[in-house]
């Protein structure tokens, strides 16, 4: 490493081809996010529901969580969104409109022990769906 009085050009040179070994440079420089992301960079996105299922835990927990199957309306592509807390599940049916925002894992990836699921559910038809759990709100009808 070059440490002398005329040695700028040649620090910055080497710093800027080492950039490209970090991670997180690197999907940021080539827009890596934006391209195989299916929210395409943002941070929410509407869909409809598909189906409900029920996705097996990773090792070592056990139970099964509560998800759905959503299709974007933006782009068409299929996602597993996880129904947060107690009973969520019951206030989403088929083809309802829902919105959905990343889960929080590392990179846009999954969170715990959650198999494959990288979204969460914030709101139903337009409701939100902690207003739905505590019966504050109830769901408008189609």
């Amino acid at each position: 490493m070059a440490n002398g009085l005329f040695a700028g050009r040649l620090l910055k040179r080497s710093r800027s081809k080492k950039r490209w070994l970090k991670k997180w440079w690197k999907r940021k420089a080539l827009g890596l996010k934006e391209k195989y992301d299916p929210l395409e960079g943002a941070p929410s996105a509407t869909g409809l529901v598909i189906k409900k299922e029920g996705k097996e835990q990773k090792q070592p927990h056990s139970g099964i969580i509560k998800c759905v199957k959503v299709q974007l309306i933006k782009n068409g592509k299929k996602v597993s969104a996880h129904c947060p807390n107690d009973k969520a599940i019951d206030y989403i049916e088929e083809h309802d409109e829902v919105v959905i925002v990343g889960l929080g894992g590392s990179q846009r990836g999954q969170m715990g022990s959650i198999p494959g699921v990288r979204y969460k559910v914030v709101s139903v038809n337009g409701v939100d769906l902690e207003e739905l759990r505590s019966k504050r709100k109830e769901k408008p009808k189609r």
